[in-house]
């Protein structure tokens, strides 16, 4: 075991939980292999995940007002692995969930649908924590033990008005806040009317 590892917050589960992450995204990429050989089409264009750093993990632990422990981080909190998959299609996102949850030992604990339901801000996305049992023991000793992971799933649209608001509305001091906020969410409406757009035209070309 990697000494430094041991030294984050996941301690002698950072290891373990490396390997969870990957068996997981090895899944999502084998459905996104599956249906480009069963219909000629990826379901997904990018698939990005990380394992959230210590010191994000130790700030969220401390906002809940959990002990800063890997029991704390792996088995309260549910999002130390993240995962990120951003699609073409609206369709698309709804067929990766059809498909995520047939995933072996995967149960979903939460899913929220900002795409039907957007945020009042403008904010669409689909978002789902998934509990994962692995024949390795957690950090509650279970064995097999229970990892969570916290996937979102995004148009290409929707990810890049998401990376936008964030950078134009956290990573700057703001004046006239009200008039970006709704031109965010002008722009958000724009966004999703494309997506729709999008659909329809790649219906009507699939049905020739």
């Amino acid at each position: 075991m990697n000494e430094e590892a041991t030294k984050t917050i996941y301690g002698k589960y950072n290891d373990t939980l490396s390997l969870v992450m990957e068996q997981i995204t090895d899944g999502i990429r084998e459905i996104n292999a599956r249906s480009l050989n069963e219909t000629g089409h990826p379901l997904y264009e990018h698939l990005i995940y990380r394992i959230k750093s210590d010191v994000s993990m130790r700030e969220k632990c401390a906002r809940k007002g959990l002990p800063e422990t890997a029991e704390s981080a792996l088995c309260k909190v549910h999002d130390a692995i993240g995962i990120r998959i951003v699609t073409g299609y609206v369709d698309d996102i709804y067929a990766i969930i059809r498909q995520i949850k047939l995933m072996p030992s995967c149960k979903v604990i939460e899913e929220k649908d900002y795409i039907r339901n957007s945020k009042p801000n403008g904010y669409r996305s689909y978002h789902m924590i998934l509990e994962f049992t692995v024949p390795y023991e957690d950090a509650s000793g279970r064995n097999p033990g229970r990892f969570y992971a916290e996937i979102q799933l995004r148009t290409i649209a929707m990810d890049s008005w998401a990376s936008l608001e964030h950078e134009l509305k956290y990573k700057h001091q703001i004046g006239n806040e009200k008039m970006i906020v709704n031109e965010l969410k002008r722009v958000a409406n724009e966004l999703a009317s494309c997506d729709v757009s999008m659909q329809t035209i790649r219906d009507l070309i699939r049905q020739g």
